[in-house]
């Protein structure tokens, strides 16, 4: 019972420092075929460039391109259907263009690392709960209190960007006041606010 009990708040101690950056959803057969698509797109562009007798820089940047594409597409891994691409004509179908416009919806919509670290938190909790006890009290009172505070600084971080939008003319005093955070707190907070753009 204390095992598990050291074993829960190791996890929840690796959570709260780690950040939500190293969560990493896997990748839907949407983003796959995207990124096969992205693939073929760039390799027909970089075909084409060569057989027009495009400018040299022109050639250049379509292979680094299509090699660039290549990582893409090694991270991601390929859709478990290839749809059948050999013409410049097959990748500017409509049906690609959907693809595409698909892929940019669902990476809109898709959950941001806070709210993955919070139904993490939450589903620490809830263990504390199942587990009782005055060990599983303490947990769920301490991730409690991790979250109350995560979802304080994500409402401060969110207000003084409105501040500084509304107040342009107090942006400099601002970020003079903040010089002394240290590099950790200066990196949450420009993770909070790029999720939050």
């Amino acid at each position: 019972m204390c095992n598990r009990i050291i074993l829960i708040v190791l996890v929840a101690v690796f959570l709260v420092t780690a950040g939500c950056a190293s969560f990493r959803l896997a990748p839907t057969e949407s983003q796959k075929l995207n990124a096969w698509l992205h693939y073929r797109t760039t390799a027909i562009a970089s075909e084409l460039a060569a057989s027009e007798q495009s400018s040299e820089s022109l050639c250049k940047l379509t292979n680094l391109s299509t090699a660039q594409s290549s990582v893409f597409l090694a991270d991601y891994g390929l859709p478990a259907k290839l749809p059948q691409i050999d013409s410049a004509q097959d990748i500017l179908s409509q049906q690609n263009w959907d693809a595409a416009l698909q892929i940019l919806d669902d990476a809109q919509n898709a959950p941001k690392g806070w709210d993955i670290a919070d139904s993490a938190i939450e589903l620490g909790i809830a263990v504390a709960g199942l587990l009782g006890g005055a060990y599983g009290l303490r947990f769920a009172g301490f991730l409690t209190q991790v979250q109350q505070k995560s979802k304080a600084l994500r409402e401060i971080i969110i207000g003084n960007e409105l501040f500084k939008k509304q107040n342009e003319n107090l942006s400099d005093a601002f970020k003079s006041a903040h010089q002394l955070q240290s590099s950790e707190t200066k990196q949450i907070v420009s993770q909070i606010k790029n999720e939050n753009s």
